[in-house]
């Protein structure tokens, strides 16, 4: 069977600084991850996170360790600033939700969560 690929959501957060904005896709996926699974992309500035149940379990792990009720995906985010930043998260628990938050320079914190379609 083919991937399908379906929009969940598409936002952008503008920056009144410079006329810039943040945008940010969220895609939901029948297959990703090396076993054809279920999983959603997040997509900004370039960058693809797959939240697949191979590599959600590993965070999942990491955030139980750490006693995280958010762990942030560093290695996933852009936080090259404090005053603007695309922070990428996994909320483990039941059921399991991918965060993320964007901030630019003229905005408030956004935040918006979504429900992963599996469980680990």
């Amino acid at each position: 069977m083919a991937n399908v690929k379906t929009l969940l959501d598409e936002w952008a957060v503008k920056d009144l600084e410079d006329g810039s904005s943040l945008t940010v896709t969220v895609i939901n996926c029948t297959e990703l991850g090396n076993q054809s699974l279920p999983g959603i992309q997040v997509l900004y500035m370039g960058n693809t996170i797959n939240f697949e149940p191979n590599i959600v379990e590993r965070w999942a792990y990491q955030a139980s360790k750490a006693g995280d009720t958010a762990f942030l995906l560093t290695d996933y985010s852009w936080t090259a600033h404090e005053d603007q930043f695309i922070k990428n998260y996994l909320v483990p628990g039941s059921p399991l939700k991918a965060r993320v938050e964007v901030k630019t320079r003229s905005s408030k914190v956004i935040i918006k969560e979504y429900e992963l379609p599996f469980e680990v």
